[in-house]
């Protein structure tokens, strides 16, 4: 009777397991992809830990190739969006109202706020701090 008692416990553990393969339990399946996105999470969080480590050691170099190419990239996005929000459509303006029209060439945007964006770190911080729930108001 041993043998038989093994056997069927063998079997109904050889089909619990085919069960659990086939149809995983949705809890443990969700747990792991949680897992997952928090790990990618704090991957992200702590690479932006370390740029700002290496931020304060540029900000506190003596030497302007250094700290000053955040400025210099700064306002030269400053530059390019008064050109071409207030610079521009002014002379447009002007030159179309004495009667001879000056066509100004208008610059791309869109990289210039992809660059403003990435210099001031508004892409994944903001979530980061919402999902550690340390947002302000």
């Amino acid at each position: 009777m041993i043998g038989i008692d093994y056997a069927i416990s063998a079997v109904a553990k050889l089909a619990d397991d085919a069960i659990v393969r086939i149809w995983p339990d949705a809890t443990e399946v969700e747990k792991a992809k949680l897992s997952q996105i928090s790990q990618e999470i704090q991957n992200q969080y702590q690479l932006q830990l370390g740029q700002i480590d290496i931020n304060k050691v540029e900000a506190n170099n003596k030497s302007l190739f250094i700290t000053g190419w955040r400025p210099a990239v700064g306002w030269s996005c400053v530059a390019g969006f008064g050109y071409e929000f207030v610079l521009r459509p002014i002379v447009v303006g002007v030159s179309m109202g004495l009667g001879f029209p000056i066509p100004l060439p208008g610059i791309e945007t869109g990289v210039i706020e992809t660059l403003l964006y990435a210099m001031l770190g508004l892409g994944s911080m903001r979530t980061v701090e919402r999902l550690k729930g340390v947002h302000r108001s």
